[in-house]
């Protein structure tokens, strides 16, 4: 039984319906990825927890592959980039562009980072380079991603989340922009960098996103002063303390928004793996319908089981891990007349 059928056995008496499967191609997918680095080579760790050493990886975009050996040889030719480097980070764009962090075991000097300007500029990509709390970019940390799909501009960087699958990104956020009828007003946990909040301003009156990660709250004031939204009004808040804020506490971090100024009629949650805790699921009883994306579906169908009221109305799988036991959940469940915000 692959991963796809038991996900569907799993779900067999919550959906009744034949589940869509969304295939990715298995090679040059990820558009971002992280390696370590040691012996002059690229490493990443086997299921089995053997070491395995890389020059290029066929399953990120082809900018990174072509990338990954010329880089490698340059900072193997330079023992000042290749001191005490342990870790080397990419992200690329929907235009190629690259944003490249090499990580370090000891301060970052004039030198270092006169040598990153250089090799910024030999191999026409972005560097960040960091050693425990600093930060040094030969640019700016910023990566700008126009998706032209979703009519939206997002940023990243290379410490906030942002979805791996070139392919998969705006396809999920397009289907689940599909299951929505009759949106009034969203709130959404986890929203990262505005992956889904900033391309639904367009389908509801005001979004309220929260997020505790600064990285990707900073990514997400940045996607909304470029793409002119007046209608997402975001606080970094983590999912344990939205619902802290609904029964009551006050924020300083809300900035005077008040949440009594909202219609919802729907809430979005995309969580780790770890899933829902049980006040998060205490909160999304209060809703209406509930946008559930998972990487996870063993947490997913615990949650689903945990919310007894609601019913699986829509629901997609995206393989967005091609070759591993990993997928990703797109769906609508709905509770009739239960909106406490009416």
């Amino acid at each position: 039984m692959d991963k796809f059928q038991k996900v569907s056995s799993l779900l067999k008496n919550h959906y009744k319906d034949k589940i869509r499967i969304n295939y990715s191609p298995s090679s040059g997918y990820r558009s971002r990825c992280e390696f370590g680095y040691k012996n002059n080579f690229y490493t990443m760790y086997s299921s089995l927890g053997e070491i395995i050493y890389l020059e290029s990886f066929s399953i990120v975009r082809p900018c990174i592959q072509k990338l990954m050996p010329n880089l490698l040889d340059k900072i193997n030719n330079q023992n000042i980039l290749k001191e005490r480097l342990f870790q080397i980070n990419f992200r690329a764009n929907r235009d190629d562009e690259i944003l490249v962090s090499m990580i370090y075991h000891r301060p970052i000097d004039d030198e270092i980072k006169s040598l990153a300007n250089e090799l910024a500029d030999i191999l026409n990509i972005k560097i960040n380079l960091r050693s425990k709390n600093k930060l040094y970019s030969t640019h700016d940390d910023l990566l700008r991603d126009d998706i032209k799909e979703l009519e939206s501009v997002l940023y990243q960087t290379d410490q906030s989340f942002y979805q791996p699958n070139y392919f998969h990104m705006p396809m999920m956020v397009l289907k689940t922009m599909s299951f929505i009828e009759k949106p009034k007003d969203l709130l959404e946990l986890y929203c990262g960098s505005g992956t889904f909040s900033v391309p639904m301003r367009k389908l509801f009156n005001k979004i309220l996103a929260t997020e505790n990660n600064r990285q990707s709250i900073k990514c997400l004031n940045k996607a909304i002063e470029e793409n002119n939204i007046s209608n997402i009004f975001h606080a970094r808040l983590s999912a344990e303390e939205v619902t802290e804020l609904f029964n009551g506490r006050v924020f300083k971090r809300m900035n005077n928004i008040d949440i009594n100024n909202f219609d919802f009629s729907h809430i979005l949650v995309d969580p780790p793996r770890a899933g829902l805790d049980d006040n998060v699921i205490n909160l999304i009883n209060k809703f209406d319908n509930v946008l559930y994306i998972s990487c996870n579906y063993e947490t997913y169908i615990r949650d689903i089981e945990k919310l007894k009221n609601f019913k699986v109305i829509n629901i997609e799988i995206f393989d967005q891990f091609p070759n591993t036991k990993h997928l990703e959940i797109v769906s609508l469940l709905s509770q009739n007349n239960h909106n406490i915000f009416k």
